[in-house]
């Protein structure tokens, strides 16, 4: 009986080890995810500015010209 219950608890354990394992590589392939995106962002919004920034340099070009 005494080994039923060793094994039983052993089982558990085990299970809750997995668990968890599964749970960080789930967090981390979200966190990865996020990272991407935030990239993904940064570099359109970076670009929005440098079309803006060329946009307002030919409008002053053209200004000038006057």
């Amino acid at each position: 009986m005494r080994r039923l219950i060793i094994a039983a608890t052993l089982a558990t354990l085990a299970a809750c080890g997995q668990e968890a394992a599964t749970t960080a590589a789930t967090s981390a392939a979200i966190k990865q995810r996020e990272i991407e995106e935030g990239k993904k962002t940064m570099e359109r919004a970076q670009e929005k500015v440098g079309k803006a920034m060329e946009e307002m340099q030919q409008r002053a070009d053209k200004d000038g010209d006057k």
